[in-house]
């Protein structure tokens, strides 16, 4: 018997067989890509996943499939393009396409450009039930082109129709002031995001950083956030050191997940205490 709330240390395959169909409202994982890294040699196979995938995500759910890829011989093997395809395939409509960009390099090149992004697929098992964009401010040419007052945002400040200004400690205070205005200063959010990534700064959790792959908490969140609501259930198949876990219960979700790695299910375990 399966119980929410807990991270099973078990193949995810022979785990998804024990959940019941359509429970899921969003997946957030990022599998083993090839051996690009060491996951004490386990071994997966994407079709057996994605089809369990697929069986166990509600109407209107969501896929996030966060991927990269390798060199091999001289040349990428497209693992992100194929196994796009194949979720694509049977059944998962491709919603999106987002991508994961980093602003440091952890593995620079000497032979090519440093390879700086990773895919974010979002896959949706019809459409879409949930979406609650995240927002950011306009440009400043797009504010210009908005006659009723303007942001100054060297100095953060807001000016009003009547010409005064009043400070803004932070751009969370700016956009309230901006709702309370009634001034359309916002737009949701481009689907490149950007993130530090690397030892303590993916996470603070020191422990985190024995798993060899640790995609960054904010990450997570804000995919959370955008695609489920609070006492959605949130699964990883791929639990790894318990990023998806973590972020969903610090945003008032329910979470379920599988390591085949005892290891790292401690990991994940202590991180989530």
């Amino acid at each position: 018997m399966i119980e929410l709330n807990k991270i099973y240390n078990m193949d995810c395959v022979e785990g998804m067989k024990l959940i019941n169909n359509d429970i899921i409202d969003l997946t957030i994982t990022s599998p083993p890509y090839s051996n690009i890294r060491n996951y004490e040699g386990y071994d997966w196979n994407l079709e057996l996943v994605a089809k369990e995938l697929y069986r166990i995500t509600k109407n209107g759910g969501i896929i996030v499939w966060v991927v990269g890829d390798k060199t091999k011989n001289g040349t990428e093997e497209l693992l992100p393009y194929k196994q796009c395809l194949f979720f694509n395939s049977i059944g998962f409509n491709v919603w999106d396409t987002m991508i994961y960009a980093k602003n440091n390099c952890p593995f620079p090149s000497n032979v090519r450009y440093n390879q700086q992004f990773e895919f974010m697929f979002i896959f949706s098992k019809g459409k879409v039930k949930t979406f609650n964009p995240i927002k950011e401010l306009k440009s400043e040419k797009e504010i210009e082109k908005i006659k009723k007052g303007t942001i100054n945002f060297k100095s953060k400040s807001f000016r009003n129709k009547d010409g005064t200004t009043s400070r803004a400690d932070s751009n969370k205070n700016m956009l309230k002031r901006i709702e309370n205005s009634g001034k359309n200063l916002e737009k949701t959010k481009g689907n490149v995001w950007f993130y530090n990534s690397g030892y303590m700064v993916s996470s603070k959790d020191k422990v985190s950083f024995k798993h060899p792959a640790t995609f960054p908490e904010k990450l997570a969140e804000d995919h959370i956030l955008s695609w489920s609501n609070e006492n959605d259930l949130i699964f990883d198949p791929f639990m790894g050191s318990g990023t998806t876990a973590k972020m969903a219960k610090l945003n008032n979700r329910n979470y379920l997940g599988f390591d085949s790695s005892k290891e790292y299910c401690d990991i994940a375990n202590e991180r989530i205490k």
